[in-house]
């Protein structure tokens, strides 16, 4: 047999049945939420078909939910239509004996967040879910990728998946990031180097010692970010610290077949002859803290650089495109983004989330004032989350900063829910995208790091987190 890579590996483990153009794939995990699943479901009633495997579908309330008052249920959510779109996924799952965790119920959360803390995530799956980032799961060395309303349908339906193969696209970071450098920053200096559609037709595999260094949930921040270079799904191949992870996980704990699965999860990784279609290199040492100037993740420089100026752009699109962006952005050509007031801080979402993120957000903000005028908050990534930080002393780090401590869901990363900036409010944000009006109608937003951005909200301004004095106190992770 020729060599493989880790992509193509899970791809013929999972084939069903293939024609010269599409081939139909196994699905290991199926991933629901309130906004892409009502019309798949009244699909199915119209055909009459049943869920083929709802003991492998999972599902979530996060991206309309607002981020107070949800002990009381969904009769506490204000807006109507995303009542309405909870009560349907809550009736649907019931209907089709589909777990389902509530508003309210502390394993509730932002999808991708929930599936690897719950331990539903494990190396060699196929999972797929009708939103983009679920590439997420690629960090446990899955095959996850984001699916179109009709095919959650399909997947419902048959627990199969019809796609094209991609391209093998192998990214190596090499070397050490150096201080203030998260893995935020490593996918956007990617994602700056490769361009928003550099990944286009390709699964990227990111490789190197910076990857094998980072813990779980920075490489979950990496192939989060996939999508934003173009890319299909991001994978990283299953490594002790995965195992590690996952025998904490709740599916783990109790499951008798875990060595059989370690036997099996430590042969999924490129063979070392394997085909790339592209490779590509970035040396840690030369990424600094990122933070974007414009309308798309591409659009970023290092905290030291400057907005660019058009007229040296050469090709006639990218010199369009940043033009509208820096009039929508409120910039003009060449404008050092160190020092840039801003209205808004958000810290959260699928990307950054996660415990490790707020222990980075507390890190920097103990002992310190969030700057007069800046609304800061800290969305927790699901209701574990939000438990755990509490039971480290974190939400009180944060509210004695000022900042506002909430429940968990997407909340600002896409303003489909009540927390969205005001027209011309800067944001810095550790969400994933910075599309014109993702935050809110007219909102500037800028993504960065979680240090970065907590280091905006109390210097009242982009800052390079680098330069901050080291916070008057320092917490410790609890035992």
């Amino acid at each position: 047999m020729s060599a493989r890579t880790l992509y193509d590996k899970i791809w013929e483990s999972r084939l069903v049945a293939a024609d010269e153009d599409e081939t139909i794939l196994y699905v290991d995990l199926h991933l629901l939420y309130e906004v892409t699943s009502p019309q798949a479901f009244s699909g199915l009633r119209a055909a009459r078909r049943g869920v083929r495997r709802p003991d492998l579908t999972l599902a979530v309330g996060d991206h309309g939910v607002p981020t107070s008052n949800q002990a009381a249920g969904i009769a506490g959510v204000p807006d109507a239509a995303v009542r309405a779109q909870l009560a349907a996924l809550e009736a649907n799952a019931a209907a089709h004996a589909i777990e389902l965790y509530p508003l309210g119920d502390a394993r509730n959360g932002i999808v991708h967040v929930v599936g690897p803390e719950q331990g539903r995530t494990a190396p060699g799956m196929i999972i797929v879910c009708g939103d983009s980032h679920t590439s997420t799961h690629g960090a446990f060395g899955a095959l996850a990728f984001g699916i179109g309303a009709s095919d959650v349908e399909h997947v419902l339906a048959t627990q199969t998946v019809r796609l094209r193969k991609l391209k093998n696209m192998q990214v190596r970071f090499h070397g050490r990031c150096g201080p203030g450098v998260s893995a935020k920053d490593m996918a956007l200096a990617l994602i700056g180097a490769l361009g928003a559609d550099g990944g286009a037709g390709h699964v990227i595999e990111y490789c190197g010692d910076a990857v094998s260094g980072l813990s779980m949930e920075a490489r979950m921040t990496l192939c989060n970010m996939s999508i934003e270079a173009g890319a299909r799904a991001g994978l990283i191949a299953p490594d002790e610290s995965t195992f590690a992870y996952l025998r904490a996980t709740p599916a783990w704990r109790t499951r008798t077949d875990y060595a059989d699965a370690l036997i099996a999860w430590r042969g999924l990784r490129s063979d070392a002859d394997a085909h790339w279609d592209r490779v590509v290199d970035i040396e840690c040492s030369t990424i600094e803290p990122c933070v974007t100037w414009g309308t798309s993740p591409d659009q970023v420089v290092a905290i030291g650089g400057a907005a660019p100026e058009p007229a040296r752009i050469p090709d006639p699109t990218r010199r369009a495109s940043a033009v509208r962006a820096l009039a929508y952005m409120g910039l003009a050509p060449s404008q050092p983004l160190a020092g840039l007031p801003i209205d808004r801080v958000f810290i959260g979402s699928c990307t950054n989330g996660r415990i490790e993120d707020l222990r980075a957000v507390a890190e920097i903000v103990a002992g310190r004032r969030v700057a007069s005028g800046v609304r800061a908050m800290v969305v927790p990534g699901s209701g574990l989350v939000r438990r755990r930080a509490e039971a480290e002393g974190l939400d009180k780090i944060f509210l004695a900063a000022g900042f506002e401590w909430r429940e968990p869901g997407c909340s600002m990363c896409l303003g489909m829910n009540a927390d969205k900036a005001a027209p011309g409010e800067r944001v810095a944000s550790t969400s994933n995208r910075n599309f014109e009006g993702r935050q809110g109608r007219g909102a500037r937003t800028h993504l960065m790091s979680p240090a970065m951005a907590a280091a905006a909200a109390i210097a009242g301004a982009l800052v390079d987190v680098r330069l901050l004095a080291p916070a008057p106190a320092r917490i410790m992770e609890s035992a």
